[in-house]
């Protein structure tokens, strides 16, 4: 009695289907090389040469995330060709945070089955991203695991490495009493607090994706799915002309977790409300689920993706140069003396 022959493909894994989502994603993938990468896609290990003779001391600095819960998004529009850019966003952000020029950034992708044109759109994301982001695509994985992802879900992680002279290094250390705080509009929501997100409006108000909103402008699922703003082109209008002191991007946590990561001691911020813009997802999402404006502040980026702390003296040309890159940036706050409160929240009607 002759037995079955079993494949890797019997088992739930199509090695052929990876390939060809290999070939999809390749023209994407090379319009993100530099003269700095040094090998191609298919090669073991990616190497990308550095360029250091203008830094003394050159230090590395690197940065890892994913997307989160916002995929579920993507999932429910079965739109995938922009999830990529925010897994860039996330990564390449936290670099700039510390004054690094972003050199390259590395993808993890996992699915229960390869469908090569998703792929590709992932991949399409990521290298659109990574553009944004000033960073070469050098490598990545994608991993088919049967049985352990719900059929045409995904998850995606990235990892994005930069460069700085050690002497040229953001930490927050000299961040100080009467300097001004520059922000810088984000997109929207960007990539957090997407569980509250689907509570308030699918759980909560039975919404849709598809759901045109009013007070939008357009369907649930377009304002919900907006990338994640990339602020490489931001920092690179600033940091070489400007001393700037601390620079926040304002991720999971919103204000309050993430200010006091750069603020010395006895050092606090005090924002004033109504100095910026504030995209119109977020006054809605705050009347349809009853949510307090302290809890939106401790959760979201509330139209502000990241934050640069400059000398008083610096700060409209600060802005005007964050103009000039074209980012409608102001002046929304300052450091004060903290007196037992990091985040002083100042609202018009207070």
């Amino acid at each position: 009695m002759s037995e079955e022959k079993l494949t890797y493909k019997d088992a739930g894994v199509d090695t052929h289907e990876g390939q060809r989502a290999v070939s999809l994603m390749k023209e994407h993938v090379k319009g993100t090389f530099n003269d700095s990468v040094l090998t191609g896609l298919g090669s073991f290990g990616s190497l990308v040469a550095l360029d250091v003779k203008d830094m003394s001391e050159p230090v590395l600095v690197s940065g890892t995330d994913g997307v989160g819960t916002k995929l579920k998004i993507a999932f429910l529009m079965d739109k995938h060709d922009t999830v990529g850019i925010d897994c860039v966003a996330m990564c390449v952000n936290d670099v700039l945070c510390q004054g690094a020029k972003p050199l390259f950034f590395l993808d993890y992708i996992a699915t229960g089955n390869v469908k090569a044109e998703k792929i590709a759109d992932i991949v399409k994301g990521i290298a659109e991203g990574c553009k944004q982001g000033r960073s070469a695509l050098v490598g990545g994985e994608t991993a088919e695991m049967p049985d352990f992802y719900s059929e045409g879900e995904y998850d995606m992680a990235g990892f994005s490495v930069g460069i700085v002279d050690k002497s040229r290094i953001i930490t927050g250390a000299k961040v100080a009493v009467g300097q001004k705080v520059v922000g810088i509009p984000s997109s929207g929501i960007h990539s957090n607090g997407y569980s509250l997100v689907r509570k308030v409006f699918f759980d909560k108000m039975n919404m849709s994706v598809n759901d045109y909103v009013e007070e939008l402008g357009e369907t649930l699922g377009e304002a919900l799915l907006r990338p994640t703003r990339i602020y490489a082109d931001a920092c690179e209008a600033v940091l070489p002309n400007f001393d700037v002191k601390g620079i926040v991007h304002i991720t999971g946590g919103g204000f309050y977790e993430n200010i006091p990561r750069i603020l010395p001691e006895g050092t606090a911020v005090s924002i004033n409300v109504g100095t910026w813009d504030v995209p119109p997802i977020f006054p809605y999402m705050k009347k349809c689920g009853n949510i307090d404006r302290e809890e939106m502040f401790s959760t979201y980026n509330m139209g502000v993706g990241m934050m640069m702390v400059v000398d008083a003296e610096d700060a409209d040309a600060v802005v005007e140069a964050l103009k000039g890159a074209g980012e409608n940036a102001s002046v929304i706050g300052e450091i004060v003396p903290d007196e037992g409160q990091n985040v002083i929240i100042n609202y018009p009607e207070d």
